[in-house]
This record gives C-alpha cells, sequence and structure tokens, in this order.
C-alpha cells in the first residue's frame, strides 16, 4: 500500500505534510508529491485529511 492524493479533492492545508513521520509527503507550489518509497503506509495522512483527499492505494508495480 502507498499513498495517494486526489487533486481534486485537495484544499493543500500540509496536513499531510506535517504529520508523515518520514517525510514521504511534500507541497510543493500548490502540489502534493508522495515520495513513494519512503511511505510506510500507515495511514496517518489519511485520517488527518480534512477533506478526504487522501487515500492508501495498492502499490503499482
Amino acid at each position: 500500500m502507498v499513498a495517494k492524493n486526489n487533486s481534486n479533492k485537495c484544499a493543500y492545508c500540509g496536513a499531510c505534510v506535517g504529520i508523515c513521520p518520514v517525510a514521504a509527503i511534500v507541497l510543493k507550489d500548490t502540489r502534493i508529491f508522495i515520495d513513494e518509497k519512503k511511505c510506510i503506509s500507515c495511514g496517518s495522512c489519511v485520517k488527518i485529511c480534512p477533506v478526504g483527499a487522501m487515500s492508501l492505494e495498492i502499490k503499482k508495480k
């Protein structure tokens, strides 16, 4: 599993960036970038997102 961001729902508040324990999520120029190699699938970003833009999905090979 890996974190994914739905840019259509995202408010770009940065809550997911601040909660990520391994710094896998970065906010740049009103875009969320997720480093799938760093993501540990903890789900913290999904739980804290106020607009439901974050999800955990099966990692594509």
